[in-house]
Formats: C-alpha cells, sequence, structure tokens
C-alpha cells in the first residue's frame, strides 16, 4: 500500500517500507521491526500486525518473546520519515537493533531480518583511520569508547554526531539517532552493513533497566540532501525541535580564547624520539621554558600555553609532581604577566590516585575509571578542579580535557548510581565544567566532543590527534572541522598540530590552518615523525601565520 508521496515514496508491504523516488526505484526498504535484547534473552517477534493511521503513520504491533508489548512507528514527514521504537515490560537492555529484527513469524522468514539498502557510499562524521567517504557496504562506529588499540581507532571524536548519510542516484539520504543526552545509556551506535542491506545496533551492556515503558532513541531518515556535511545542520535541527540539544546560539567570547596556542606535547614527543625516554617525563618547568624561549627567540609568543602530559603527580588527583613542575603557580602567574594563559592537560576517567570506592570497579574490585554516579566522587572532581583553576589554587585559566574514549564498557562493570555510555560521559565533563566556570567564569574548557549535546559542557572542540591516511593531513582535518563546525557552529575549533608524518605534511597543514579554527603549534624546532628540522622560513611561515590570524580575528 502507498501511503505517502511527497519529496519521496513511500510503499508500505508488511513489515518493509520501501523509500523511493521518481528517479531511483528505491533507496531503502526500511524493516519496521526491532530488537530490544535484553540479559536474559533476545527479543524475537513472533507475530506482527501492521495497520496505517489516519494521519498517515504506520504502525506496527508486535508479539516479543521478551517484552508485554512491542510496536515500531513510522512517522512520515515532508523531507523523510521518524521511526519510533516502544517496549512494556521489564529487563536490563543489551544490544538494541533497530531497522532490523529477530523473527519467528510463522509466515515470514526466520532468523535476524535487516533493512535493505541500494545506497552507494556512506559518510560517518566519526575520524578513523578510514575515510570519511566510503562504500556502503562499510561498517561506521560513534560513540565514547576506543584507543590505538586493534579495531578500535575511532577515539578522535567522542562523540561524534550520531549522524549518518548515504548516497543514491539522487542526492543523499541523512540517517540521525534522536534523543535526550540522559536516555543515551548505549557506549557505540553502530552501522552493521549486509548483502544490500543494513541494521543499526546500540550497545546498552546490560547497564540500562526497564521497568515500565522504554523508548529507544528516535530514527530520523531526511531526503533531499545536496551533500553529507549539509545533514549535520539539520541534525541539529532535529535534537533541538526535540529537545535532545539547544539551538545554535553565539556566546560571549573572552578574546584570549582566540589566541594562537602552543601544546608542549609534540615537542616532548619530538625530543623523546631523539633522545630516548619517555615523552611523558618531559613535561617539565624546565622543558616548558626552553621550549617557549626558543619560539619567542623566532619571533613566536602564544597567547595560550597548554601543558601537557604528565605534568600531575597522579592523573586522579592532579596534583603538581614537584620534580617536574617546582612551582608551577608561580609560573602560571609570571606567564599571565606576560599577558599569556595557561591551560592544563586533564586525563578523563583515569582513577590513578584515587581511593577505588570512589571509583568503577571490575568483578575483582579494581578500579578502571572514576565514579561520576558517585557523589563523593563527584565532590573530588569538583575539589580537584577548583585546586587547578582557582586564584588561591594553581590559578591555571582552563583544561585541555583529553582521553574521553576512555569512557568504561562491559557488562561486569559496577557503578554507585545509574548512568552509562554517553551520558555517563556527559554526566563527567558536566561536573568539571561547572565547576571550572565556577572556580574562574573566563575559564577555557577545551573536548574533542562535537555531539551538539554536549555544546553545555564545551568551549572549544580540538580536532585531535593525526593520523596516517591516503587523503592526507590537510584533508583528514578539513573533514573534522566541518564536522564541528556544521554540528556546534558556536564553538570554537582547536587545529591541534600532532602527531605530524613529515615536514611536508606539517608546513601544508600550517597554510590550512587559519581557515579552520584558532591555530595550535605543538612543536618547536622539529617534527617526531622524521625528525626534519625547521628553517628560518618555516619560522617565518608560522610569524605570517599568527600575524594574519590576529589580524583577522
Amino acid at each position: 500500500m502507498s501511503v505517502a508521496e511527497r519529496s519521496y515514496l513511500l510503499t508500505v508491504t508488511r513489515t518493509l517500507a520501501v523509500l523511493s523516488s521518481a528517479r531511483a526505484p528505491e533507496w531503502a526498504s526500511l524493516r519496521l521491526l526491532a530488537a530490544l535484547d535484553t540479559v536474559d534473552g533476545p527479543d524475537e517477534t513472533l507475530s506482527a500486525s501492521v495497520h496505517v493511521e489516519d494521519d498517515g503513520r504506520v504502525v506496527v504491533e508486535r508479539q516479543s518473546t521478551v517484552w508485554d508489548e512491542a510496536t515500531v512507528t513510522l512517522v512520515p514527514q515532508d523531507d523523510g520519515v521518524e521511526i519510533r521504537t516502544r517496549v512494556a515490560g521489564r529487563g536490563r537492555l543489551t544490544d538494541v537493533h533497530l531497522l532490523a529484527g529477530r523473527s519467528l513469524m510463522a509466515d515470514a522468514p526466520t532468523g535476524f531480518l535487516p533493512s535493505g539498502s541500494r545506497f552507494r557510499r556512506r559518510f560517518s562524521p566519526n575520524p578513523g583511520y578510514t575515510p570519511q567517504l566510503a562504500a556502503a557496504g562499510e561498517s561506521a562506529v560513534i560513540g565514547v569508547s576506543g584507543d590505538g588499540e586493534p579495531g578500535r581507532g575511532r577515539w578522535f571524536f567522542t562523540p561524534a554526531p550520531l549522524f549518518l548519510a548515504f548516497e543514491t542516484e539522487d542526492d543523499w539520504v541523512g540517517l540521525g539517532v534522536a534523543a535526550p543526552v540522559d536516555e543515551l545509556t548505549f557506549t557505540q551506535l553502530e552501522y552493521r552493513p549486509a548483502e544490500i542491506g543494513f541494521s543499526l545496533a546500540l550497545a546498552y551492556e546490560g547497564h540500562t533497566e526497564v521497568d515500565g515503558e522504554f523508548s529507544a532513541p528516535t530514527v530520523i531518515l531526511t531526503t533531499g540532501l545536496p551533500e553529507p556535511y549539509a545533514g549535520l545542520p539539520r541534525h541539529r535541527e532535529h535534537l533541538t525541535a526535540r529537545r535532545a540539544a539547544p539551538p545554535p546560539r553565539a556566546r560571549p567570547r573572552p578574546a584570549w580564547w582566540s589566541e594562537p596556542i602552543f601544546c608542549g606535547w609534540g615537542a616532548q614527543c619530538a625530543r623523546a624520539t631523539s633522545e630516548g625516554g619517555s615523552a611523558k617525563d618531559l613535561a617539565t618547568q624546565a622543558n616548558y621554558d626552553g621550549y617557549l624561549e626558543h619560539l619567542e627567540q623566532n619571533g613566536l609568543v602564544p597567547g595560550t600555553i597548554t601543558i601537557d602530559d604528565k605534568w600531575q603527580g597522579a592523573y586522579g588527583t592532579c596534583r603538581p609532581d614537584p620534580e617536574k613542575w617546582p612551582d608551577i603557580r608561580g609560573w602560571i602567574a609570571s606567564r599571565r604577566a606576560r599577558g599569556q594563559h595557561v591551560l592544563l592537560w586533564w586525563k578523563a576517567w583515569d582513577p590513578e590516585g584515587l581511593p577505588p570506592e570512589l571509583c568503577i570497579r571490575n568483578p575483582l574490585g579494581e578500579p578502571v575509571a572514576v565514579d561520576p554516579t558517585n557523589p563523593d566522587a563527584r565532590d573530588a572532581l569538583r575539589a580537584t578542579v577548583t585546586e587547578m583553576l582557582a586564584p588561591d589554587g594553581l590559578d591555571a585559566d582552563g583544561l585541555k580535557i583529553d582521553f574521553t574514549a576512555r569512557t568504561p564498557s562491559g557488562a561486569a562493570l559496577t557503578t554507585h548510581g545509574p548512568g552509562w555510555g554517553i551520558a555517563l560521559l556527559h554526566d563527567l565533563l558536566d561536573i568539571v565544567y561547572r565547576a571550572a566556570k565556577d572556580a574562574k567564569p573566563d575559564a577555557l574548557v577545551v573536548t574533542h566532543t562535537p555531539h551538539p549535546a554536549f555544546v553545555d559542557v564545551t568551549d572549544m572542540i580540538r580536532l585531535n590527534d593525526i593520523v596516517r591516511t591516503d587523503e592526507g593531513v590537510v584533508a583528514l582535518m578539513r573533514h573534522r572541522a566541518d564536522v564541528s563546525r556544521c554540528a556546534c557552529p558556536e564553538l570554537l575549533v582547536d587545529t591541534d598540530d600532532w602527531p605530524m608524518p613529515d615536514l611536508a605534511e606539517w608546513r601544508a597543514y600550517l597554510d590550512a590552518k587559519s581557515s579552520l579554527g584558532v591555530p595550535a603549534l605543538y612543536y618547536t624546532d622539529s617534527v617526531d615523525g622524521t625528525g626534519e628540522t625547521f628553517t628560518a622560513d618555516d619560522y617565518e611561515a608560522l610569524r605570517r601565520s599568527w600575524s594574519t590570524w590576529r589580524s583577522a580575528r
């Protein structure tokens, strides 16, 4: 039965809703089923009845092996469709499969039934080791857990917008996942391609308890996109309409937030590469004085300085290591007297130095992360941030927050209170951000979280570490900047600068930085990838770049 004819055609046959246009006979056949698995077993569909409401909604009521009630509702919109999934009953969620389901129906195929598609390519806003544009048969993961381990290289944006786009014969179709941030209690969204098909999976890991009704995040398909990045502002509009993110608004910004940034991590790594040893051991007061003196001798005075990993004695307590920084408070004061501002690098989640009872723990009782659901841990976090930023503490000017991709993941981990996944990371950052502003109202908080629901816990999006790809550094970082500016236009962008594969790529990126965001410099005299040293022309190019940026600003 044909139930809609707008900018697209929608035809429903049993539990399949076929999207098409006059030119393309079929973009996708959306499976109007779901599987909300629990720790007690998988959710399988025994039967399904389909009816169309007067307003054009398609309602699929399914008999589930797990839930007392289960429905999937497709809602036609002028520019696409929404798919809403609801269950009622009791259970702890593990994986939630959307646009797919498990069938035990007597009059249909049995087993796992995904949606179908004729998509050509897929676009992901989440940076990784593969290009943002790939064949539709390539998987994609967006979430808050990842690192440099094999198969987990997705830590650069945590989280990126929960949005994908797919190329059709006509244009692009956007696919967004929408819910208020406190309902995003899953660690990741996974796009799972199948043979001419796909499904979505949300990893709840047994940490979300359902007792009564539960609505999964809404899936929103938007048709008629001219190109993928155009879908990100539309996705922001969809979130705003559902009160799942605030509308973009210009914010007051202290002028110094836009000053060129020097972060010492690249210089630490370059020296460790040439001399041996650990880069973390080189985050010392003496070394940072040397880095900045060298830059000043070459006519470069950054407005903002980031003291990077590891100035602390322990990550969890953030007290200065006295052997590395005998007078960090005095050092910060001396820099401010010169018109400069200082950020301190903060490693999210790390429990080093904290009592185990303040931490998320594994079944052996070992701490794996600080626990923002624990009131005592929240107090400890606030006290730590206050000590770093308050005038009667270290008196730093803000925080560079890193390692948000260490958001804990695992069914057997235990927390003090409810909350998990993306929502748990937002809880952690909310504590830190509010404490930072209480300690110093103009404190600058830098994260790599360009999901629109996170704009209330950050001031600047860092584009994060550079990885080797076939597309080159400039294209890689331009993609990240475009995602950030399209999804979160009210936030500044920190261009980052590390690690550089060679001097030629560093030079090319230097030329592009001022078009992407606030220029950041991580090196002083050489790049760590090849050990190539800067020339007089490189320092001249840096001076010119910073001068042009400052004049334009």
